[in-house]
């Protein structure tokens, strides 16, 4: 691993602290603004509902209580400082410049006239509607086709923009959906705020509806925002919707920050909450894997695979003359990554998730992650005679349908866990290989990629398999927290600790020693079976007609032949 580069004597000694909200739990980091060495964390897992998220027999709802966010902070904050003082020597809290903030996206949550959450007034504490409504929230699919099908006919240049499909993980469809079926809970809302908005809002004491600044990473990326336009959707077209949303369009934001620009200073209540002192710059708030783009030390020509429970994948461009359309993508957006270039979002709804729900529902045989990591690197690539889809939580890019499902082809009576748990990596590899496919097929060029996060941190396996099935060498980030550090980044440039996200980048940010290259013999393998993936992807996840009767006896001749 490479380490982080020696502390300078010659400059002061600052720091600044990352917030990132993640699906479980919420975690802090503290880093110094010099090196980005990484200093002190902590970890504050949600109390409310299944490790944080409020189900129910619906297998599309899940929520959050939004008084989790609060309480995370309160713990994180102080608890932060609380190791500083211990590990620092001469550390005190006046040495914090800046906090930036990253949270899952979209997840709105509906509030009140004053800015306070609704599911914290106790009338909606135990309803699901005035809750946030986390991004893997897919009960809105319906509204979300509604909208796709009602933008393509009135707003087309507003849809283009996010991949000419809208998504039921996004903010509108959501806020659409507790309209329909929620009214309580939707004519009680004044507004509706990403949570990403929420809580630095929160935080500086500007939640209040007229003080309530955004950014523009969660409203480009997923509420069709854009200056061009004047902000969010304009009110005819919402009203076409619902007269609700209608109603709503006078109360939202028509001016979006990037991550470079501060929402105000730490307010004194939480300044005596916390510890620390009243007035530091807290950045305006980007989601998840925007910032941990940043902390990988994402620039124009790097994509960055932000690997976890679901794969963001995050690109940067130059402003081209003219504005660029890629179907399929979640978003292209100005500044919501890098300031003054364009942001370009992908990914795939589940990635941990598979290998999670095969080793924890299907419990196989030697069923741990590491067991099962070691007996399917033995198995050579196409020696399975397996293929899979890696939709299990639906299709996040290039055909954004939350409605399809997993698949598994190939499986005979001699099919062992292994070699099904190498085949649900294997899709997940050429499903990301169909998203960097999509964005060289529209002119995005890819030459490098850095991965980070819990699967390429742990899991050497998943990293050969990308690098073999692409053909690319991956690179894993230096930092295990590419997230928390990108909002720390974010809190060092609204501190004045750097001039410019990219110059903080330069300062704090690397990547690990040793990168998987790609074994010639094994890509050659997979770039047989790719076309049988995308045979099977075109079949179940387009209207283009499509034989597979290929599929199973090609599988089956390449299985004999690298078992030979």
């Amino acid at each position: 691993m490479n380490k982080p580069p020696t502390r300078s004597s010659k400059a002061a000694p600052s720091y600044s602290i990352g917030l990132d909200y993640g699906t479980e739990s919420a975690r802090a980091l503290l880093v110094d603004t010099r090196t980005g060495e990484e200093l002190a964390t902590c970890v504050f897992p949600y109390p409310t509902g299944t490790r944080g998220v409020i189900l129910s027999k619906d297998p599309n709802l899940a929520r959050q209580n939004p008084a989790d966010y609060l309480l995370a902070a309160e713990f994180l904050l102080r608890r932060t400082l609380a190791i500083a003082k211990k590990n620092i020597k001469g550390f005190t809290p006046a040495q914090i410049v800046g906090i930036g903030v990253d949270t899952t996206g979209s997840t709105p949550l509906p509030i009140d006239a004053n800015g306070r959450a609704l599911g914290m007034i106790p009338k909606f504490a135990k309803d699901p509607a005035a809750m946030a409504w986390l991004w893997k929230d897919h009960t809105s699919t319906g509204e979300a086709r509604e909208i796709t099908e009602m933008a393509r006919e009135h707003r087309p240049r507003m849809i283009a923009r996010c991949g000419n499909t809208y998504s039921s993980e996004w903010f509108f469809s959501k806020v659409l959906h507790c309209a329909r079926t929620s009214p309580k809970a939707f004519a009680s809302a004044h507004l509706w705020v990403e949570c990403a908005d929420w809580i630095p809002a929160v935080l500086t004491g500007t939640e209040h509806p007229d003080k309530l600044q955004i950014g523009v990473c969660a409203a480009g990326h997923k509420a069709m925002f854009a200056h061009d336009w004047q902000g969010y959707p304009d009110a005819e077209f919402l009203s076409m919707l619902d007269p609700g949303l209608g109603a709503l369009r006078a109360r939202l934001r028509d001016r979006a920050l990037t991550i470079d620009q501060s929402v105000g200073g730490l307010s004194t209540e939480w300044a005596e909450r916390t510890g620390l002192p009243a007035g530091v710059p807290i950045a305006a708030g980007a989601f998840d894997a925007h910032l941990g783009a940043i902390g990988s030390g994402i620039e124009p020509g790097t994509l960055v695979k932000i690997m976890g429970t679901s794969t963001c994948d995050i690109a940067v461009a130059p402003h081209p003359d003219r504005f660029p359309e890629i179907p399929g993508l979640c978003g292209i957006v100005d500044g919501s990554v890098l300031p003054k270039m364009l942001g370009f979002e992908a990914g795939q709804s589940a990635v941990g998730d598979i290998f999670n729900w095969f080793v924890d529902v299907m419990k196989p045989r030697g069923g741990t992650h590491e067991a099962l990591s070691k007996e399917a690197a033995k198995i050579a690539p196409g020696a399975s005679g397996l293929l899979a889809l890696d939709w299990n939580n639906g299709n996040r890019t290039v055909l954004v349908d939350q409605l399809l499902t997993g698949l598994l082809v190939g499986q005979t009576l001699y099919t062992t866990p292994a070699e099904v748990y190498r085949a649900l990596i294997e899709a997940t590899a050429f499903g990301a290989l169909t998203i960097i496919n999509r964005f060289e097929e529209f002119g995005v060029k890819i030459d490098r990629i850095i991965n980070c996060g819990g699967i390429a941190e742990k899991n050497p396996l998943v990293m050969q398999v990308y690098a073999d099935v692409t053909n690319r060498t991956m690179h894993v980030s230096r930092s295990a927290q590419t997230c928390a550090l990108g909002a720390a980044i974010a809190g060092a440039v609204v501190g004045g600790a750097h001039s410019s996200v990219a110059q903080a980048q330069r300062a704090m940010t690397g990547v690990k020693s040793k990168p998987y290259k790609p074994n010639p013999k094994a890509h050659a393998i997979y770039a047989e079976l790719y076309p049988l993936y995308r045979a099977l992807h075109d079949a179940f996840g387009t209207s283009a007609p499509a034989t597979l009767h290929h599929v199973m006896k090609r599988l089956i001749e390449i299985r004999t032949r690298t078992r030979m």
